[in-house]
């Protein structure tokens, strides 16, 4: 019931910006349905006609062929223009709108947070971004255009025949209506928990078969590829059982529309039977009545895929709804109240999702323009959550938290499958091909991307395969070079590299960020010496700080891990 509440809303932001283009591709195929109608009724009252004219010479001299043939030659060039028009116009609204859609619902997804809730099962939200996006498209697709291109021949066709008979068309255009509407809303019915468990057994599938992949070999080393293949094989056989629920829905919504126009059409045979009998019409109306209510059914037959599917398309509506109808809040970190600050938190208290108690309690830091701060500690003692705080990727539940923009350099940053001008532009999509070098020449990857054919146009596999660890690591520095923030945040930027290449890493970074504030979270010694404060972190805030040219420094710089 709630997809069924929230389904206006969701309609509205389908049809925003896009109105015309959808009102548009509805009256096209409803020109098109009306066209097909008009020359199937025409043709059949033309062909009788001549025939009947052709018996009796007399009348055959005087019987205008032109005109019929005309409205025929007309009709015909009428629909299948319309029906060209009515299929660029409706895919081009429905990819439009959902281009829309995607792009909202990525959006939100990439506000500080919202995607955490999401990181345990990635599927999840690929499914969100692709299927469930693309099941919005039968309420237009499959369901608006059909039903008022339906209705429209429905009316049409009990208004023809109400001039050939009152009562018949009287009779004929409800039960059209009530049947050709009646009967996809009962296979909507019947089918909606199986296009439900058929979506969800879909993402269980394609979740599992990723997994499968993706671990073979751990999954191998530990004994348990057989009970992930069974897995997924109950997955494809909770899958293969809502396709048969559906189809069976489908065929038996087919056969009942067929009954029901068989019906409908044995009422206009024996009303024009009766008319001809009594002298009302002749055989060419009578004809033309016929191969009406023939054409006139069919259009129902559209309705009846895009019904049995809607469980599917009112589960997208349920998943989608609270992230597309919430507000979209920029993700823009205020400036400090203190203008002299990079970072300003006070008081603040911070909770993971689902943790029992908080991170960070009642933490109050100040950082100035231009400072560099190391905070140490060892690992689960908070640093990555404070640096993520600063970073608006962790909201507070209490206190103040302002900073300048920052760019955040994570423990393990993603590069992704695109060319390495691709990558690098993901921090500045405007910058030139010499913005690129001079980027990959201060994180020391100049030499290595110039040595490759392709050079900034060389495509890199998932996770940046095709790079040593080292120089996806510059890569990812390189990107960082590009963002022009005044703030930068390094979680453990050089974790996993050699002491060389590590050494190299922190030096660049000390060069390039000139005036720059720098805030580095480690457990290293070697990340911790660029700083001018080390802030030690632990127990959900600040246990201890020392700055450069203090004893108190250097013991804290002597507590750390060498690297």
């Amino acid at each position: 019931m709630s997809a069924l509440r929230l389904l206006p809303a969701i309609l509205r932001l389908l049809a925003e910006g896009h109105r015309g283009r959808l009102a548009l591709g509805a009256l096209l195929a409803a020109a098109t349905v009306l066209a097909g109608i008009a020359l199937l009724g025409l043709s059949g009252w033309f062909i009788t006609a001549t025939a009947l004219a052709g018996l009796v010479p007399a009348t055959a001299l005087v019987f205008d062929v032109f005109a019929p043939a005309a409205a025929i030659r007309l009709l015909a060039l009428v629909r299948t223009a319309a029906r060209y028009g009515e299929r660029l116009v409706t895919h081009d609204a429905t990819l439009r709108t959902l281009e829309t859609l995607r792009v909202r619902l990525f959006r939100a997804y990439a506000l500080p947070g919202a995607a955490r809730g999401l990181l345990a099962r990635p599927g999840r939200m690929l499914f969100r971004l692709t299927s469930d996006i693309d099941a919005l498209e039968s309420f237009y697709l499959r369901l608006g255009v059909p039903a008022i291109a339906a209705v429209g021949a429905a009316l049409v066709a009990g208004a023809a025949l109400s001039f050939i008979d009152g009562w018949l068309g009287l009779g004929f255009g409800p039960f059209l209506v009530f049947a050709g509407l009646g009967v996809p809303l009962l296979a909507a019915l019947v089918g909606r928990r199986a296009a439900r468990r058929r979506a969800l057994g879909l993402e269980a599938l394609r979740v599992r078969t990723i997994d499968l992949v993706d671990g073979q070999t751990d999954l191998l080393l530990a004994g348990r590829m057989p009970a992930q293949l069974g897995a997924a094989k109950r997955a494809d056989a909770y899958l293969a059982a809502a396709d048969d629920r559906l189809n069976r829905a489908e065929c038996g919504a087919g056969f009942l529309l067929g009954i029901a126009g068989c019906l409908g059409l044995v009422g206009v045979l024996l009303a024009c039977a009766l008319l001809v009998e009594q002298g009302a019409i002749g055989t060419p109306v009578a004809a033309f009545a016929l191969l009406l209510a023939l054409a006139a059914m069919e259009p129902f037959a559209a309705l009846r895929r895009g019904a049995v599917e809607i469980g599917r398309s009112l589960l997208a509506v349920d998943r989608l709804a609270p992230t597309l109808l919430s507000p979209l809040v920029p993700s823009v970190v205020p400036l400090p109240l203190d203008q002299r600050l990079a970072v300003e938190i006070r008081g603040a208290t911070c909770r993971h999702d689902g943790a029992a108690a908080p991170v960070l309690t009642a933490l109050d830091l100040a950082i100035a323009k231009g400072e560099r701060v190391a905070l140490i500690g060892p690992s689960g003692a908070g640093k990555s959550s404070l640096m993520q705080a600063i970073a608006g990727e962790l909201p507070q539940s209490a206190g103040h938290v302002a900073t300048l923009p920052s760019a955040l350099l994570t423990q393990r940053s993603e590069l992704f499958r695109d060319t390495v001008a691709g990558n690098l532009r993901l921090a500045h999509a405007g910058a030139s091909e010499a913005e690129l070098w001079a980027a990959l020449d201060a994180a020391g990857l100049g030499a290595d991307i110039r040595a490759l054919p392709h050079g900034l146009a060389t495509r890199l596999g998932d996770g940046g395969l095709g790079l040593s660890g080292g120089q996806g690591r510059r890569l990812a520095l390189a990107r960082l070079l590009l963002r022009p923030v005044p703030l930068w945040l390094l979680d453990e930027p050089t974790e996993a590299l050699d002491g060389a290449v590590a050494a190299d890493v922190l030096a660049r970074v000390a060069a390039a960020a000139s005036d720059r504030t720098l805030v580095i979270a480690t457990h290293l010694r070697r990340e911790a010496a660029l700083a001018d404060r080390l802030i030690a972190v632990g127990g959900g805030g600040i246990q201890r700080e020392a700055r450069k040219g203090t004893p108190g420094y250097d013991d804290m710089l002597a507590g750390l891990r060498a690297g």
